[in-house]
């Protein structure tokens, strides 16, 4: 499984406005390879279009592919463009960034365990009749996630693998000590002066 997960980071609305983009231009990229984009997660702004950050699954016949379009999309990433929310701003240079990850399904799964219980909550004639909710719990730490958003259990049970993942992912991230922490902020801080993709302009047009 190929997720990738984009992140304004502590950025402004305008890398917020970035990451929005950069959704409907994965989206076209996607379609033009045979890639199906599925959008797991997202953590939207205050304002419309704008997002925190989002954490995408991208699958095709031919993995690869899937692979190759995420890792294009991996690392710092500068959009130029003059903000619309503040004409009168002098800074121009917005950054997000991008990171995938490739969830090994079979070896995830032996370390969490499912459970499967009834939807909650209003949802009309087909809550409460199904246990279509599943709760999936990481054994080794005890991390668990709920979901019950879709309609089948085989839904949910995908929705809560790839969320427990990224849970755990972010975890490990938290862990890492005060030095970790400053040599990856000092990482971010050089990827930032050489970003891999660089999009100018309100239409976000990727620069040669």
């Amino acid at each position: 499984m190929i997720l990738l997960q984009l992140s304004s980071g502590q950025g402004p609305i305008e890398c917020c406005k970035a990451i929005g983009l950069a959704l409907r231009a994965i989206e076209k990229e996607c379609q033009l390879n045979g890639v199906a984009l599925t959008i797991v997660d997202t953590v939207p702004a205050q304002q419309k279009g704008c997002f925190k950050s989002a954490l995408v699954q991208l699958e095709s016949p031919k993995q690869a592919c899937a692979k190759q379009l995420a890792r294009a999309w991996q690392g710092a990433m500068l959009w130029v463009c003059q903000s619309q929310y503040r004409p009168k701003h002098k800074r121009k240079n917005w950054f997000f960034s991008g990171q995938m990850f490739e969830l090994n399904e079979a070896q995830f799964n032996r370390n969490v365990t499912f459970q499967t219980c009834r939807a909650s909550g209003a949802g009309g004639q087909h809550v409460n009749k199904t246990n279509s909710a599943v709760r999936a719990i990481h054994n080794e730490t005890g991390m668990a996630v709920r979901v019950e958003s879709e309609r089948s259990q085989h839904a949910n049970k995908r929705l809560a693998k790839v969320l427990l993942f990224q849970k755990l992912e972010l975890h490990k991230q938290k862990q890492m000590t005060l030095q970790e922490q400053a040599r990856w902020q000092q990482h971010m801080d050089l990827e930032r002066g050489n970003p891999v993709k660089t999009f100018k302009g309100d239409k976000f047009v990727l620069a040669c």
